[in-house]
């Protein structure tokens, strides 16, 4: 796709962050914005500066992306833009986290991803029409950490699904992405508060949150990040990376696999 004014785009995950940064380059770009969160007071706010519509969404439930589609079409008749883009984070040992945190973050990065290309792809190709898909993974996508099993889990299988999506749609127009960003500045680290896992935090997940927390504030904005989705758009990109710098990173852990030796990681030790 090359062309975006007057085109329609629905962004899960809209009311902060990346989405928020979406959102606000879509309505830049001259395109009609559906916005969807789960937190519906930010993101009816945000819909009434952009002059865009939304709906309050819950991704975790299929019966409400497939109601949010609902909403698209019969709004605006077309979806040309799918930004898959809901997320939340939250951090602890693999054994220590309880099943239904596990549940809620998966049901949200995962499960939310999936329910939005179910409810969406079959009537994107019903138009006929060239249509993108972006779905947002992570350098977590790729790398994997201590005390981010849910997290990496879920954006692991996030990728796979992405790839698998792009393989399906080859010989349609609707082109594919996996959006891979390294820190941006948002509140993703937070969106874990009041969660079972986070309730008693050991001294590594501390390390940990304050290292991610020292990351993100630095991070880039999500309206560059935004910038660097629409090139990728634009030039039907599978990978869209934010950070260079981690591909040292990425090839490490291919030449490990290659060589066939264990997996190394030196950041974070498990110290109760």
């Amino acid at each position: 796709m090359n062309e975006f004014a007057g085109k329609v785009a629905v962004v899960t995950g809209a009311a902060s962050g990346i989405g928020e940064g979406l959102a606000r380059h879509c309505a830049g770009q001259g395109m009609k914005v559906v916005l969807a969160d789960v937190n519906a007071e930010r993101v009816e706010a945000l819909a009434s500066e952009l002059g865009a519509i939304w709906r309050r969404t819950d991704v975790s439930k299929a019966e409400e992306l497939e109601a949010l589609a609902d909403f698209a079409f019969d709004q605006f008749g077309q979806v040309d833009l799918l930004f898959n883009n809901a997320g939340v984070l939250i951090s602890g040992t693999t054994w220590d986290v309880p099943l239904k945190d596990w549940r809620w973050i998966l049901d949200i990065n995962l499960m939310g991803v999936l329910h939005g290309v179910q409810a969406f792809v079959p009537r994107m190709l019903a138009q006929g029409t060239a249509g993108h898909i972006v779905n947002t993974s992570s350098l977590a996508g790729l790398l994997a950490a201590p005390l981010m099993g849910p997290y990496t889990v879920g954006k692991q299988a996030v990728l796979a699904l992405t790839e698998t999506l792009h393989y399906e749609l080859q010989q349609s127009p609707i082109g594919v992405s996996a959006l891979c960003p390294g820190p941006i500045a948002t509140a993703i680290a937070a969106s874990g508060e009041g969660r079972d896992a986070q309730a008693e935090q050991s001294e590594g997940q501390k390390q940990l949150m304050q290292f991610l927390n020292d990351g993100i504030s630095q991070g880039m904005s999500p309206a560059a990040c935004a910038e660097l989705v629409f090139d990728a758009i634009r030039k039907d990109q599978f990978w869209i990376f934010t950070h260079e710098d981690f591909k040292p990173e990425y090839r490490r852990r291919i030449d490990e696999l290659i060589a066939n030796r264990n997996p190394s990681y030196e950041q974070y030790t498990v110290d109760e």
